[in-house]
């Protein structure tokens, strides 16, 4: 649950731009698959590397989440969107907060293959719990944003950069 926090709060700042199924679909495939792969790639890349990122994890995370948020914000003021009926995140976009999201799980991968636990089962729990605290978020995130209406994309970015504070500074 506690590695899912993380994806609640992301998607919540995703859905305050707007909710569709389109942008239901994609969050969940993208966190999804990060969330269940990279314990197993942490496993598999063994304990150097994951002992490496273990203090840098959090904080690149943390630092890609507000880059992410950060452009959100500027885009908006800028105005560089186009004003459509699609405002939904770019898929680049998700990928890239779906790799910041997960990139802690690469040490969780060590961790559960030193403690013998069954990386399958544990990955797929991992991955199903982070989609359903995902689209939670999503789901609480659009209502919000529709009560907020044009300035809901700037809320979302705002948000972004905050769960990167706190991913960086190891509250999430």
């Amino acid at each position: 649950m506690s590695v899912g926090l993380d994806n609640f709060a992301a998607s919540a700042a995703l859905g305050v731009a707007g909710v569709d199924r389109k942008l239901r679909l994609r969050v969940a495939v993208i966190f999804g698959v990060f969330e269940g792969l990279m314990p197993v790639l942490g496993l598999l890349l063994g304990r150097s590397l994951a002992h490496d990122l273990g203090g840098t994890a959090k904080p690149a995370a943390g630092a890609l989440l507000g880059a992410a948020g950060a452009y959100a914000i500027v885009t908006e003021l800028r105005g560089d969107r186009v004003k459509t009926k699609d405002l939904e995140p770019s898929v680049r976009h998700l990928v890239l907060i779906g790799g910041a999201l997960s990139i802690d799980n690469l040490v969780i991968g060590f961790a559960l293959g030193a403690y013998h636990v069954d990386l399958v089962v544990a990955a797929v729990t991992i991955a199903l719990v982070s989609v359903g605290l995902s689209l939670l978020g999503l789901e609480i995130g659009g209502r919000l944003g529709k009560r907020l209406g044009r300035g809901g994309e700037l809320v979302g970015g705002a948000v972004l950069i905050l769960v990167g504070v706190a991913i960086g500074a190891g509250l999430l």
